[in-house]
C-alpha cells in the first residue's frame, strides 16, 4: 500500500505540542536521537510506513501493543494511544458477513494476525541483505488467531499451517494461504488498491471464522520489511536451538545450538526456516514453533521492567509497531493493552490448530489436512469458554443417617474376581446391611458408582462417603431404601479414596507451550 493510498489514517497528525517528531516550539532543531521531518534515515532505506502485513511480524506488533497496555490509566499512556492513533495504518478488513460467533463468550475478543511474504516495498539491496528472494505476490503465510478472554487473564495463540486445505466461502477448497489473494483479485481491479487489499482481509477473515466457528473481531498484519524493522526497535530476542542450523542456501538461517539473542536480519531469517532442519525437520510445523517462540521472546521483553521503567523506550515501540502494521478500521490498541493487563506468561500459551497430517490433493499439490469441523470447532469453543463462576455461597453437605438404616446392594464392575464380597465385608464391619452381592452388566466399569431412589439422598450420602471419589447417581429403577454400590477399577477398599479419574477428553492442539518456556526447539 503506498503513501497516497485513500483511507489511510497515517495522515491523521498530532498537534505539534504532542508530536514525537516535531522539535519543541523555538527549539530549531529536532530532539535529541530523534531525525528531523523529511531526512533520510542514514541507511538507505525507504522512510515510508509498511501497508502489507508479516505474519511473523505480528510478534512485533503485539510487542507494542502490551508494552503500551501496561501504562494505560497514565497520562502518559494517553499521549502513546495518541501517538499511535495518528500513526496506524487502517483497513476495511472486517466483513458484514459470513463471520458468525458460534462460540458461549461473546465479551471475549478474537485477533487473526496476518504475515504476507510481500516483498513490494524492499529494494534489490534489502533482498540480499534479507535473504527474501523475489517477490512472491500476495500470499499470506503466516496466520495466527488470538483469542483474549474478557477478563485478560490469559492469551491464547493458535497458529494455522499455510497449506491447510479448507473451504474458502464463494471459491471451494484450497490452500489457506490462497483465501486473501482470492480475496484481492475478486475486487474490481479499477478499484482503489486499499479496497483490493480489504477484499482480500475479508475473505480470509470469513474462511478462518468458517473454520473456527468464532467471530473474528479484529484484524492485524506486517510485512517482510515492518517485521524487520520492528524487530530492530524491540531489540534483541533470545531463542533456544536444540541444534546448530545452516539454511543460507534459502532463509539466510545460519545459528549454533543453545541459546542465543537474535534481531534485525537473524531474526527474519529465524522464523522464515523451514529447510535443512536435519532428519527430525517437519518443514512448515517447524517455522511455525519458530515463529510461536520468536513472539514469546518479544513478549518477555515487553513484560521485563527494562521496558516497563523506560518511556523512551515505550514511545519507540509504539512508534514502530503503529507504523509497520496495519488494523481494521475498530481495533482500539489501547483498549486492547488495557484487557490484557493482568496476562502473565505463564498464561500465554502456543499451539497449532489440530491437524490429520500432509497428504496430496489433485489440482491442489501437497496440503495439510485439518481435523473435521467438528473437532476444530469444539476446540475453538474450549478456547473461548468463560470459566464457570464460583457459587456464591457454600453447598450444605448433605444429611446422613446411621449405618445400620442403609441397606446396599454390592455389584462388581471392576473386573477383579471377588472384590464385590470383600467389599460387601468391608461395608458390613462399618455397620451397613449387604442386601445382596453379584455383578454388575459391565466388567470394565471404570468408575465408582453410588445409585439411588429419589428419596433415598441420605442413605446415599452415608455410604458415598465410606468411598470417597465415588459418583452418586439418581436412578429411578432402584427400589426405595436400598442403595447400590457398583464397583469400578477405581475403588480401591472402603474408607480409601478412588483413583482419581482424567478430566473429560479436550481436543488439544500441536505442540502446545507457553511464553516462559524457553526450552530448546529443532
Amino acid at each position: 500500500m503506498s503513501s497516497e493510498d485513500p483511507g489511510r489514517s497515517g495522515d491523521r497528525r498530532l498537534p505539534p505540542h504532542l508530536d514525537p517528531r516535531v522539535g519543541r516550539p523555538g527549539a530549531g532543531s529536532a530532539p535529541r536521537g530523534e531525525r528531523p521531518a523529511g531526512a533520510p534515515r542514514g541507511d538507505g532505506r525507504p522512510s515510508g510506513r509498511s501497508r502489507t502485513p508479516r505474519a511473523t511480524v505480528v510478534t512485533r506488533v503485539l510487542a507494542g501493543i502490551v508494552s503500551a497496555v501496561l501504562l494505560a490509566t497514565t497520562g502518559w499512556s494517553w499521549y502513546l494511544g495518541q501517538v499511535a492513533e495518528a500513526t496506524v495504518n487502517r483497513t476495511d478488513a472486517i466483513p458484514s458477513t459470513g463471520n458468525d460467533e458460534s462460540g458461549d463468550a461473546p465479551e471475549a475478543m478474537n485477533l487473526l494476525l496476518v504475515g504476507s511474504d510481500s516483498r513490494a516495498r524492499l529494494t534489490p539491496e534489502q533482498l540480499a541483505e534479507l535473504s527474501a528472494g523475489t517477490d512472491s505476490g500476495l500470499n499470506t503465510d503466516t496466520m495466527i488467531l488470538v483469542h483474549v478472554p474478557a477478563d485478560g487473564s490469559a492469551a491464547s495463540f493458535v497458529s494455522f499451517p499455510r497449506d491447510s486445505y479448507v473451504d474458502i466461502p464463494g471459491h471451494g477448497w484450497n490452500k489457506l494461504n490462497a483465501a486473501y489473494a482470492l480475496g484481492y483479485s475478486g475486487v474490481d481491479d479499477g478499484l482503489p488498491e486499499a479496497q483490493r487489499q480489504a477484499g482480500g482481509a475479508q475473505l480470509l477473515v470469513q474462511t478462518i471464522s468458517g473454520l473456527t466457528g468464532l467471530q473474528i473481531d479484529h484484524y492485524a498484519e506486517v510485512d517482510l520489511l515492518g517485521f524487520f524493522e520492528l524487530t530492530n526497535v524491540v531489540g534483541g530476542v533470545e531463542v533456544n536451538l536444540c541444534q546448530a542450523v545452516d539454511d543460507r542456501e534459502y532463509s539466510g538461517a545460519f545459528f549454533p545450538a543453545g541459546p542465543q539473542t537474535i534481531s534485525g536480519a537473524d531474526a527474519l531469517a529465524f522464523v522464515r526456516q523451514r529447510h535443512n532442519l536435519g532428519p527430525q525437520g517437519r518443514g512448515d510445523y517447524d517455522r511455525i514453533i519458530r515463529q510461536q517462540v520468536f513472539i514469546a521472546g518479544v513478549l518477555r521483553n515487553m513484560l521485563s521492567s527494562d521496558v516497563l521503567l523506560d518511556p523512551g523506550r515505550q514511545r519507540q515501540l509504539v512508534e514502530a509497531a503503529s507504523q509497520a502494521v496495519t488494523v481494521d478500521q475498530d481495533l482500539d490498541l489501547f483498549a486492547l493493552a488495557r484487557q490484557m493487563q493482568s496476562v502473565t506468561l505463564g498464561s500465554i500459551e502456543f499451539q497449532t490448530v489440530p491437524y490429520v497430517g500432509d497428504e496430496r490433493v489433485d489440482g491442489a499439490g501437497s496440503v495439510v489436512r485439518l481435523q473435521d469441523e467438528e473437532t476444530l470447532h469444539e476446540f475453538f469453543a474450549q478456547l473461548s469458554a468463560e470459566p464457570e463462576a464460583p457459587a456464591e455461597e457454600p453447598v450444605e453437605p448433605p444429611a446422613t443417617v446411621d449405618p445400620a438404616e442403609v441397606s446396599v446392594e454390592v455389584l462388581n464392575g471392576s473386573g477383579v474376581s471377588g472384590l464385590a464380597a470383600s467389599a460387601a465385608d468391608e461395608l458390613s464391619a462399618a455397620g451397613f446391611t449387604i442386601a445382596d452381592t453379584g455383578n454388575a452388566d459391565s466388567s470394565d466399569v471404570t468408575q465408582t458408582v453410588v445409585r439411588h431412589a429419589a428419596g433415598d439422598e441420605a442413605l446415599a450420602a452415608t455410604l458415598a462417603g465410606q468411598v470417597p471419589g465415588a459418583v452418586v447417581e439418581l436412578d429411578d429403577a432402584l427400589p426405595a431404601g436400598t442403595v447400590q454400590l457398583v464397583l469400578g477399577s477405581d475403588y480401591n477398599g472402603v474408607g480409601v479414596p478412588t483413583t482419581a479419574q482424567p478430566a473429560p477428553d479436550e481436543v488439544v492442539g500441536e505442540d502446545l507451550r507457553t511464553a516462559q518456556d524457553t526450552s530448546c526447539i529443532n
